[in-house]
């Protein structure tokens, strides 16, 4: 019973701070700075509670039932900041480029520092001489370059930081940069070991260790709690924007609401962008140390060599993603024996 209280608990602890604070702020916002300008609506004057308490009890409501919308939602809402989803191909294709051209010109800056660097001790290789002044004359980088050579090591650890944002194979780069910090952990797995964590997410997370585990979800928290900001700031700023109209309205209030809202959107995207670090360092670990508990609750033993392993979960990932193919009996190489709990050498590849 102590196991099923933490499980619901921790489940309703990220609901919370995840979709239902996030949602309580934004109905806040609505109620003292729309729907005063509202109350002459007459389905608004008809639902409108007449006491104080009322009135708490319909924003706690109200709170409850947008954030549990929301989180129902959550697959949709993410796509749509991730640029996968009512984004035009054009536009999709562009924004990819563009994103593609971003990262490059961070690898470069960060290759010009170190080239530098290796220049000043006199340790530069012979091929590196050209290389250095080809990003020396390189438009794209030579505004940066003087900046970033004067920069301290801590804004040089920035720029890294920002690099690591992006997945490691370009065909992976979404259109936004939030599509591009949540893809960056979500190949991780597969980059590493060919351990699709996409497809076998439910097996890893089920097997795992439960530190690991919760420390994914109180992650993914922190960056929900900014996504439900972005769409409740963008839905309250247009109904003020509407409420214009409005017989009663108070255009200075509706106008610095909407203001402020939209100047703060901005602010929560970078947020959410930068709360991804923390995600994809608790699915990095949780990669790391769940990859063996999964191994053996399949009735497989991890090699002794990486190849091996990668040529393992990708036999794994296969079996699981496509139907079954005789192919997938390679497998049996890696299965282990029922008796010993060694592998099975009964079959070779």
């Amino acid at each position: 019973m102590g196991d099923i209280a933490k499980g619901v608990l921790g489940g309703a602890w990220t609901l919370l701070v995840g979709w239902i604070l996030p949602s309580a702020l934004n109905v806040a916002v609505f109620v003292f700075a729309v729907a005063p300008s509202l109350r002459t609506v007459p389905p608004v004057r008809q639902l409108w509670p007449s006491t104080q308490s009322g009135t708490g009890l319909l924003l706690l409501a109200a709170s409850l039932l947008l954030g549990l919308v929301l989180s129902a939602l959550q697959t949709w809402l993410y796509r749509l900041l991730e640029g996968y989803l009512l984004w035009p191909d054009l536009l999709y294709a562009r924004a990819c480029r563009r994103r593609t051209r971003a990262k490059h010109t961070l690898r470069d800056r960060l290759t010009l520092l170190r080239l530098q660097r290796r220049e000043d001790e006199g340790q530069l290789a012979e091929g590196e001489t050209a290389q250095l002044a080809a990003l020396r004359a390189d438009p794209r980088i030579r505004r940066a370059a003087s900046r970033d050579h004067r920069a301290s090591a801590i804004r040089r650890s920035l720029l890294r930081e920002r690099l690591a944002r992006y997945p490691v194979a370009d065909g992976q780069i979404g259109p936004t940069r939030l599509a591009n910090a949540i893809r960056r952990f979500e190949e991780y797995g597969y980059d590493r070991y060919r351990l699709d964590t996409q497809t076998m997410w439910h097996e890893l997370t089920a097997t795992a260790p439960e530190q690991a585990r919760r420390k994914t979800e109180l992650a993914r928290a922190n960056v929900d709690f900014f996504i439900a900001l972005i769409y409740g700031h963008a839905a309250v700023a247009g109904t003020a924007l509407l409420t214009l109209g409005s017989a009663e309205a108070d255009p200075s209030v509706l106008l610095i609401t909407a203001a402020v809202l939209g100047c703060l959107t901005p602010l929560w995207y970078r947020s959410a962008v930068a709360a991804t670090d923390e995600w994809a360092a608790a699915v990095r670990a949780l990669v790391n140390t769940g990859r063996k508990p999964l191994a053996e609750s399949l009735g497989l033993v991890l090699p002794r060599d990486v190849e091996r392993e990668r040529e393992m979960w990708s036999l794994v990932t296969k079996m699981s993603r496509l139907p079954y193919h005789e192919r997938a009996a390679a497998l049996d190489a890696f299965r282990a024996d029922p008796d010993q709990g060694a592998p099975c050498r009964c079959l070779s590849l």
